[in-house]
């Protein structure tokens, strides 16, 4: 009976491992569908009113999100919002981390090594599954003019 506790708590961990990867870029939209939806819920709109704006505005995010990623020609603009989305899932990363290493190790300073670790981890996981809608592009310097090499035909060998 210990081994088969020991078995299922230890699946029960990777799939919740899996779980935090897999939610990870979407937690810029959870932040934006809750605080829309608190704000409907406060200014009168019920809790169906919120519960609908709240989530189209998290929806609506995360589809603007993943548009302005695969899109725009911009390294600045698919900077600006990878990283808005990779830095929520990392202060999400980094508190679940922390919390969870607290179950099995007493040090607070080597809990918060391990939950920098974790929040790195989690963004980048984030950054990752955002840019991937984007289009390989092959490296094209602004301003290059593409020489072709002089083509050596017979005639021109002759001479």
């Amino acid at each position: 009976m210990l081994a088969l506790g020991l078995v299922l708590n230890t699946i029960g961990i990777g799939l919740f491992c899996w779980a935090i990867f897999a939610l990870a870029v979407y937690a810029l939209p959870f932040f934006v569908a809750l605080s829309i939806g608190m704000t409907a819920l406060q200014s009168g709109a019920g809790v169906v009113g919120a519960l609908l704006i709240g989530t189209a505005g998290g929806a609506l995010t995360l589809v603007l999100g993943q548009i302005a990623v695969a899109v725009t020609r911009s390294l600045t603009l698919r900077t600006a919002v990878a990283t808005a989305f990779a830095v929520p899932a990392a202060a999400a990363g980094y508190h679940l981390v922390y919390a969870l290493s607290q179950i099995g190790m007493p040090s607070p300073g080597w809990r918060a090594v391990f939950a920098c670790l974790g929040a790195v981890c989690v963004a980048g996981t984030a950054w990752t599954r955002l840019t991937v809608f984007v289009e390989a592009r092959p490296f094209e310097p602004v301003g290059a003019v593409e020489r072709s090499p002089p083509i050596l035909t017979a005639a021109t060998r002759e001479r």
